[in-house]
């Protein structure tokens, strides 16, 4: 196979969908940037939002909330815009495990008022195919990584932990993103278009298959400050 040609396209003023080359069928991949709302973050959630308080103070947090929320403004009017065959829409999710209750996940997070998984079950209604994406065994180990530093009360001391535990958090955020992967590459069919959601932090493009359209939207600003595995 030859090697992947993977577009940037901004993310509010191109059908990344759009094919030009008439070489038949293909499969299709939206690499959608994402960063997540307090909400996405379930019963981490609380402690996410002190830690950013103590660093952004109550204002700063205030003025993150508003910009994270345009984002996902700015997100669902470029999908909407994109007027996708969603029958033939397959959506991968960040955190989202294979496990049989993908939709009752994304229906009570919706419920709770996460932005993500609103527009995931707005997809879903339209036809898009919700897919179990991540292993849990690679979120729990994240879990358990991330609920250590948050439960640390000092800040200095949550930083030292946080930076002794750089090397085992790379090595698992490659790991989960060799996952996602390989979950698309064997599961998202010829005349397919998957959306994939996931954090800034996380480099898929890599493992990709190479037969895959990937598309790599850009248009998220930078200064929120709330990059998210």
């Amino acid at each position: 196979m030859g090697k992947k040609v993977i577009q940037s396209v901004a993310l509010s003023k191109t059908n990344p969908h759009a094919k030009s080359d008439g070489k038949g069928v293909s499969r299709s991949l939206i690499h959608i940037p994402i960063i997540h709302t307090q909400e996405d973050m379930g019963a981490l959630g609380q402690a996410v939002q002190e830690i950013t308080i103590q660093k952004l103070g109550q204002e700063g947090w205030e003025r993150n909330v508003i910009l994270i929320d345009k984002i996902w403004d700015s997100i669902e009017q470029a999908i909407e815009s994109w007027s996708l065959p969603y029958p033939k829409v397959r959506l991968y999710q960040d955190g989202l495990p294979i496990c049989g209750r993908e939709e009752e996940i994304v229906t009570e997070l919706a419920k709770i008022g996460s932005r993500n998984h609103q527009l995931l079950l707005g997809l879903h209604r339209k036809g898009a195919t919700i897919m179990g994406t991540e292993s849990a065994d690679l979120l729990m180990k994240e879990y358990k990584l991330i609920k250590q530093v948050l439960q640390m009360r000092d800040p200095q001391e949550a930083a030292r932990l946080e930076t002794s535990q750089k090397k085992a958090t790379d090595a698992l955020l490659k790991q989960r993103d060799q996952f996602i992967a390989e979950r698309i590459n064997s599961t998202l069919y010829p005349g397919e278009t998957g959306l994939l959601f996931l954090g800034m932090l996380h480099s898929v493009a890599p493992f990709i298959a190479t037969d895959i359209d990937l598309t790599q939207t850009s248009h998220l600003p930078s200064e929120s400050g709330n990059k998210s595995q």
